[in-house]
C-alpha cells in the first residue's frame, strides 16, 4: 500500500472513531416513583410552575389533564370529541397547544381555567410530539424530521435528524432540556438527544426495564412521555397505560 493510501486510511479510521465516541450513551437511575393512571394513553407530558400536564390519546377517550404529581389525581380535565385523537401538548406563550393525530387540528387552552381559547385547522402533518425551545414550537410527525413552528403553526424550518449517516425515524414525544431536544423513539425503549441546530443525535438513553414486568398488564403499551421541571432540574418519564410515573436521572455509560 502506498504512503498516501496509508495516511488516508488512518485518517478515515480516526474520523470514524471520533464520530462513534461523540455519541454519549446513558442508562436511567430511578430516583422516585409516583402513581399514574393506567387508563391514560400518554401522548404529551410537561411541567410548568411545578404543575404536571398530560394529554392522552385514543378515539373516544382523548383528554387534556392537570395532574397532581405525588398522587396521580386528576385535578382538571378536558375530554375531546370521539372522532378526535389527541397527541402531544406543550405550554407556549401563555397557552397550552394540543395536537391531533390525523385531524389537522391544533387546540389552544388557557392553562389556569382549561377553557378553549382557539383552534387552528389545516395543519399539514400528522401530529405526534410537541415541545418548545421558548422561541418556537417544535413538532414531530413520526418521521425523521422535526418542524419548528410559530404560534400560528406556520413552519419556520425543518430539521432532519440523523445518527451518524442514518436517519432516525419514528420520532415521537418531545421535550426540550438544557439546549437539546429529547425524543422518544416510537416502539423502542430509547430516548435520543438531538442538537436543535444540526439535527445530529448526540446522546442515547437506554430506558429498558423502566417499568418492571410485574407491573405490566395486557393493555400496557410503550414508553412515551418526558417532562422536565426547569425549576429544580428534575426529569420524569412514563408510558402509555403505565401505572407509574418515574423521576429519573442519567448515568453515562461511556465516560472516558
Amino acid at each position: 500500500m502506498k504512503a498516501g493510501k496509508i495516511i488516508a486510511t488512518i485518517a478515515l479510521a480516526v474520523l470514524t472513531l471520533s464520530c462513534k465516541t461523540e455519541l454519549k450513551t446513558y442508562v436511567l437511575e430511578v430516583r422516585s416513583e409516583f402513581p399514574h393512571d393506567r387508563g391514560a394513553y400518554t401522548q404529551g407530558l410537561f411541567i410548568d410552575g411545578g404543575e404536571l400536564f398530560e394529554s392522552t390519546g385514543q378515539y373516544g377517550s382523548s383528554s387534556l389533564r392537570k395532574v397532581e404529581l405525588e398522587t396521580g389525581k386528576v385535578l382538571s380535565r378536558v375530554d375531546f370529541p370521539e372522532d378526535v385523537f389527541i397527541e402531544g401538548s406543550v405550554l407556549f406563550k401563555g397557552s397550552i397547544y394540543v395536537l391531533t393525530w390525523q385531524e389537522g387540528i391544533v387546540y389552544k387552552f388557557d392553562p389556569d381555567t382549561f377553557e378553549e381559547t382557539g383552534m387552528l385547522t389545516g395543519y399539514p402533518h400528522q401530529g405526534w410530539g410537541l415541545t418548545t425551545d421558548g422561541e418556537y414550537l417544535i413538532a414531530s410527525d413520526g418521521s425523521s424530521r422535526l418542524y419548528f413552528l410559530d404560534e400560528n403553526f406556520r413552519k419556520v424550518r425543518e430539521l432532519p435528524v440523523r445518527r451518524g449517516s442514518n436517519t432516525v425515524p419514528q420520532l415521537n414525544e418531545l421535550e426540550y432540556i438544557d439546549g437539546l431536544i429529547w425524543a422518544n423513539i416510537y416502539t423502542k425503549d430509547e430516548v435520543v438527544m438531538i442538537d436543535p441546530e444540526t439535527g445530529k443525535v448526540v446522546g442515547s438513553i437506554d430506558c429498558t426495564g423502566l417499568l418492571p414486568d410485574d407491573l405490566r398488564r395486557r393493555n400496557t403499551d410503550v414508553l412515551n412521555g418526558i417532562a422536565y421541571d426547569r425549576d429544580n432540574g428534575k426529569i420524569y418519564m412514563t408510558g402509555k397505560n403505565w401505572p407509574r410515573l418515574y423521576e429519573v436521572a442519567l448515568i453515562e455509560t461511556n465516560n472516558k
